[in-house]
């Protein structure tokens, strides 16, 4: 009747009524399109996120247990008296991985001086020592290397790994509050009226199958999601920094190689000290002076009169707990690898993902049996180019390029304050700890789709980034150093717990 309108003359297609029944239903129709794409990659991230962040917790608890066997094993109730000084180690290096304010590298030489303090007396038992004395002894530890190379090679290890590891979990978590907040998209005014004449014109003009030129929608896309186009060169960068963090935590920065012979690797340290105690003693005296003697009553209690009688077996690293669920690091690491390279240059993607979508447009086939916006014919404009400054010249949606969208920005410099960290962890450098406990998981983002309903994959049309990655040889043989480590223990065991009983009695 009278109340329909040619939309080519931009006038409305529909009675006012039946316009604000379209409306509606484009906007709708339109966000599920955005929503089914962007929260198959926010569940992406965000179940990779979380399978990370168990695996490193997981791996963390399993050392620290590792570490405990061994050395009650090992030491007994040297060990056991003593046992707080590794708990810490391990509870800063815990506290660390979730956001503490920790220096790794302070709280690793604090470890150490620590150990010494304990070790000196222990090897020196005839001697007393003041808190001030074992103070300067402290000072030694850098400069007589009492426990060799361990200490720094252990230092430098545990370091780039922890950084690479805490700072690739935080990408994640990073990525997926990106697309959470990305993709809840409410369309301008001039989006919804570009929206309504495509999906809905052609109804009120009685062509109700007859579906949108493929480039017709492009078009609108293009213009509809032309801030999210922006995201995607910084969104690419931060990809590939990703994939850059991934390979190291493949090669020399493995934190699952650097944690599981870590008690091994303690064990050389000490039995290192032991060796060379009268070296270091004299030394030590030297630099803060000749400590104390006890009198002779106080040093000398017998083996037997404590009852003590040595139950030393070695320890064998194929007891270790199984970690994370019978799963590894690599294998975590070629999944989300996987999972990263197909992300490359989703928003750039978008538009044309959803027109491939056959309820949105006809497709690249029948290119002159589609809705252009006036009539069933061929579409003769050409596409626009891909972000907000293009859209100058949009044919279908009006775009005020001059007011970009703020959510959007403000996602941009996420993801560019994410990527110089991951440049930094890449390089083996201390990071600060992104704080995302109250940003938003994606899941009441109002998207329409619960994380636990959607599909768990996702798949779209896009240039796909290949690489090739150089995996460093992980292999520790720890066994070795077990068992040359631990039968020097057995030797000094005796010695060490007559100590034990004047120091720790």
């Amino acid at each position: 009747g009278d109340h329909l309108k040619v939309c080519s003359q931009g006038y409305t297609c529909c009675s006012q009524e039946m316009e604000e029944k379209y409306s509606q239903q484009s906007k709708h129709d339109f966000r599920n399109a955005v929503v089914e794409l962007s929260n198959h990659l926010q569940t992406m991230f965000s179940s990779r996120y979380k399978k990370f962040d168990e695996f490193f917790k997981e791996l963390l608890e399993n050392a620290e247990k590792s570490l405990n066997d061994m050395f009650v094993r090992t030491y007994g109730r040297l060990y056991m008296q003593n046992s707080e000084l590794f708990k810490d180690l391990f509870v800063e290096l815990k506290r660390y991985y979730v956001g503490g304010n920790v220096n790794l590298e302070e709280m690793l030489n604090e470890f150490w001086a620590r150990l010494l303090e304990r070790m000196f007396r222990l090897v020196n038992p005839q001697y007393h020592f003041t808190d001030e004395y074992l103070e300067c002894v402290s000072k030694y530890t850098e400069q007589l290397k009492p426990f060799g190379d361990v200490p720094r090679k252990l230092k430098l290890q545990v370091t780039r790994a922890f950084v690479a590891a805490r700072t690739f979990a935080q990408g994640l978590a990073v990525a997926r509050d990106v697309v959470s907040k990305v993709s809840a998209v409410n369309p301008t005014p001039q989006g919804t009226r570009a929206l309504l004449k495509m999906m809905y014109c052609p109804h009120c003009r009685g062509l109700v199958s007859v579906k949108p030129c493929y480039n017709y929608c492009f078009n609108v896309m293009r213009g509809c999601l032309a801030n999210q186009g922006d995201l995607d060169a910084e969104w690419n960068i931060f990809i590939d920094s990703m994939l850059l963090v991934a390979e190291r935590l493949e090669g020399p920065f493995n934190i699952e190689s650097v944690m599981d012979p870590i008690d091994v690797k303690i064990s050389d340290a000490i039995m290192n000290m032991q060796e060379n105690s009268m070296q270091v003693s004299q030394k030590v005296f030297q630099g803060c002076g000749q400590p104390k003697t006890l009198a002779q009553g106080r040093t000398a209690r017998s083996v037997s009169e404590n009852g003590f009688t040595a139950r030393f077996r070695p320890y064998h690293p194929e007891e270790r707990p199984t970690t994370a669920a019978g799963t590894s690091l690599d294998r975590l690491v070629t999944d989300v690898k996987e999972k990263l390279k197909q992300a490359k240059k989703f928003w750039s993607s978008l538009p044309g993902n959803i027109c491939n979508d056959e309820k949105m447009s006809v497709g690249t086939v029948n290119e002159n049996e589609c809705w252009n916006g006036s009539a069933k014919s061929r579409y003769d404009f050409a596409v626009t180019g891909n972000g907000l400054a293009n859209q100058v010249n949009n044919p279908e949606v009006e775009v005020d390029i001059t007011k970009p969208d703020m959510v959007i920005r403000r996602q941009i410099m996420a993801l560019r304050v994410m990527t110089n960290k991951l440049k930094n962890a890449y390089s083996g450098n201390d990071v600060d700890f992104i704080d995302i406990s109250e940003e938003s998981s994606g899941e009441e983002s109002g998207s329409g789709c619960e994380l636990q309903q959607c599909s768990p994959e996702f798949e779209f049309n896009a240039t796909e980034v290949t690489g090739n990655s150089n995996k460093s040889d992980k292999n520790v043989n720890t066994s070795a150093a077990a068992r040359s480590g631990l039968s020097q223990a057995a030797l000094l065991l005796s010695i060490l717990f007559l100590a034990m009983q004047r120091q720790w009695r």
